[in-house]
């Protein structure tokens, strides 16, 4: 789904339109209040010192809050009905805004600018808690993170911005006298406005969002690793526990949880990081010896990069899982750091610096969506208050570090290919800080990596072959040209490796069956063949969302009869439609989920015919067509293919698939071997077995060029698009 799709599919949710409308408000509100208190303050004295400290101070004034009560802000999300924390915390700022003008003091002014502050740090954790549970399914959260980081920091900000201008700007363009408003009348205007916007905020939250108050509409899986501590304060008596045993929670939470713990481990290393770009930005590019455009031209690739980053998150993360995706994106923004301070030239600079906004704005998004999805309800307002206060205090401290670090090397001039650069302390604290980053991304990815039987190596080249990501477990499915025979097959096979470390699930699809198939297409009246492969995908994609795919990401071994390319091939050949045509209707049912290995029973079709073992549909000729395809199909992909002998007795064929499986997966899956060697014991067919030794040399089917099993395992699941298997089949 494109990015426009799933940001329409989020706004037609009628509650999150709602808030993301009150987000707007408030953000709008947030941005005009920094410059109509500052043009405020500037008319409340003459003195020069004190005007150019006016902005510094009503920054401040609002940086503070955050600093000290952001983690009351995630108590009282997590303790008390989060819509009515956000409708006292915007009827807090209304009045303190509306009483900066009344009251006329510059010292107010910072007093109340610091208290709407602290109400902000309020609102802010009970919002963000309450957004998953507006949503109709847990996986559109990053697209909710999307829409609201471009709110908060794309068009709030220009309004905000526009909405000064044209409010300070109205006496001027119309020619009103000065001295028609008064002589803070423009000023004191701007800020009653303001105020006017948090009330309005208020009004809506209270009339028109009552979801706000919904706890806990998605709870978090049970696989995840979040949830095994979610219960460690009995969130059931949450009500009855004090403040101070709930800040014990959030500790011990923390501490008990790799996915917690690494996600705020990571983040500090790349606030860290943004701290040192920020404080080192304006010398760094004097010493580049472009000027004052180099400093423009930095602080637009920074922003460009991060726009982009935030952009290719739900795409990257089809290929790549979110605990992965964090810990890459900070390694990589520290690596790309480190090349901004070897830099050379400005040309340089700006790929790198717009890299390590790409790579930050990622992991940044990234870290939020963990937060809203993989996060205990009962925990999530605290967490996002943890979250934005070490937001605040990393980079506040690290900005007021940096200047000192950097007047502490002089600076040199070099000639590096011709130019002259200046060798200052903005290079070795933009290196120090890379390395930094680096450093927490590798430790934060190791805290929060959940597949570690799956080489990250693997995960990166799906990336960039831009393949969907590869699940946790095993998918195994059995192809053939009847159903009698893949169905009883694949249940001895579960049965076979259902011992050892990883479970085994025996996936069955009422859709795969032709006669339970026959008899859900006739109760729905249809007739066409065209409606009836849409009723198998149907059938398909429903049984891949609630069966396949969960067992699979819990590292399951899933043991599938008729997964794909016997009903392509049954029905190419039998109803005769394209077979381009049924691919796709295939890849969009299964999201392009395709086996690890695929086992084809290669019978004789003229034997199973004779015997009339085969169904009806399959008779004849169209049964020699269905299994010429099947056989073009092997013949195609020899790396997921083994194709076994299917004549004989069902015991016989048993051992022989058990013994291909055994051989293509050997020393590739992790968690099988212990079982194969199980099994091969307590069903005498160990390798080792001159029989079972004559049925491994013997699984090499009889069809030209298909994959020959050998002991090795010559079998890599990554190396070979599987969305191509029935093209290219098809095609040969």
């Amino acid at each position: 789904m494109s990015t426009t799709r799933r940001a329409r599919s989020v706004l037609g949710i009628r509650p999150f339109r709602r808030l993301w409308a009150v987000t707007y408000l408030c953000s709008v509100a947030d941005w005009l209040a920094m410059l109509g208190l500052t043009g405020l303050v500037t008319k409340y004295t003459d003195d020069y010192l004190l005007q150019n400290f006016a902005f510094v101070g009503v920054v401040l004034t609002q940086l503070l809050p955050g600093l000290l009560f952001a983690p009351l802000g995630g108590l009282l999300a997590d303790r008390f009905d989060r819509r009515k924390v956000m409708i006292c915390a915007d009827l807090a700022r209304f009045a303190l805004l509306f009483s900066i003008p009344i009251v006329g003091s510059p010292i107010w002014l910072f007093v109340a600018n610091f208290m709407a502050g602290s109400a902000a740090m309020m609102w802010i954790p009970s919002k963000d808690a309450a957004v998953p549970n507006l949503l109709r399914r847990p996986d559109q959260v990053e697209t909710a993170n999307q829409l609201g980081l471009f709110m908060t920091y794309g068009l709030a900000v220009v309004s905000g911005a526009g909405l000064y201008s044209v409010l300070t700007g109205v006496q001027t363009t119309l020619g009103i006298s000065p001295d028609a408003f008064g002589e803070f009348g423009v000023a004191n205007a701007v800020v009653f406005i303001n105020a006017l916007l948090y009330l309005a905020s208020a009004i809506l939250i209270a009339t028109r969002i009552p979801e706000l108050s919904l706890r806990n509409v998605h709870p978090v899986p049970a696989s995840t690793a979040a949830q095994d501590t979610a219960s460690s304060g009995d969130g059931s008596d949450e009500d009855n526990v004090g403040f101070i045993a709930m800040v014990r929670q959030s500790f011990s939470y923390i501490r008990r949880t790799k996915l917690v713990r690494g996600l705020l481990i990571g983040m500090m290393g790349a606030f860290a990081a943004g701290g040192a770009v920020i404080g080192a930005a304006k010398p760094y590019s004097s010493s580049l010896g472009g000027g004052d455009s180099s400093f423009g031209l930095l602080f637009v690739a920074v922003f460009v990069g991060a726009a982009a980053g935030l952009a290719m998150v739900p795409k990257l993360a089809r290929r790549l899982p979110h605990d992965r995706l964090f810990g890459v994106g900070i390694v990589l923004a520290g690596l790309a750091l480190i090349v901004v301070a070897l830099s050379p030239h400005l040309a340089v600079s700006l790929v790198a610096a717009a890299a390590v906004g790409a790579c930050a704005g990622a992991g940044f998004l990234t870290g939020v969506t963990i937060i809203g999805s993989q996060i205990d309800d009962s925990m999530r307002g605290r967490i996002n208050a943890i979250y934005q206060s070490l937001l605040k205090i990393i980079i506040f401290g690290s900005t007021a570090m940096v200047p000192v670090l950097i007047g502490l090397v002089q600076p040199h001039k070099v000639t590096v290919w011709g130019n002259e650069l200046i060798i200052d302390g903005t290079r070795p604290v933009l290196l120090g800080g890379g390395l930094l980053a680096a450093l927490v991304g590798v430790i934060a990815y190791r805290q929060m990596d959940s597949r570690r039987t799956e080489p990250i190596l693997a995960d990166l080249r799906n990336v960039m072959r831009r393949r969907p990501r590869r699940v946790n477990g095993l998918l195994i499915a059995l192809e053939g040209t009847t159903d009698t025979d893949t169905g009883t097959q694949a249940a001895r096979l579960a049965d076979a490796l259902r011992t050892g470390e990883r479970d085994v699930v025996l996936a069955t699809d009422p859709a795969l069956d032709d006669e339970r198939l026959q008899d859900i297409v006739s109760g729905a009246s249809l007739s066409s063949a065209r409606a009836q492969a849409l009723a198998a995908a149907a059938v398909r994609a429903d049984i891949v969302e609630r069966d396949i795919r969960p067992a699979l990401d819990s590292g399951a071994v899933v043991v599938m009869e008729r997964f794909v390319d016997s009903p392509l091939a049954h029905l190419s050949a039998v109803a005769g439609l394209d077979a381009s045509e049924l691919e796709g209707l295939a890849d969009w049912a299964t999201a392009r989920l395709r086996p690890d290995l695929a086992v084809l029973l290669d019978t004789d079709p003229a034997a199973t015919t004779a015997d009339g073992g085969a169904d009806g549909s399959s008779a004849g000729p169209q049964h020699w067509r269905v299994q010429q395809l099947l056989t073009e199909m092997a013949s195609a992909d020899p790396q997921h293919y083994v194709v076994v002998d299917a004549d004989g007795s069902p015991d016989d064929v048993a051992d022989r698939i058990h013994t291909a499986v055994q051989c293509a997966l050997a020393g590739k899956i992790p968690g099988l071997s212990s079982r194969r060697r199980k099994s091969g014991r307590e069903n005498g067919s160990e390798a080792q077995d001159p029989a079972g030794a004559q049925d491994a040399a013997g699984v090499e089917g009889r069809t030209d060029g298909a994959a020959e099993v050998s002991a090795a395992g010559e079998t890599d699941p990554s190396d070979t698009d599987p969305s191509e298997r029935a093209r290219q089949g098809t095609a040969s």
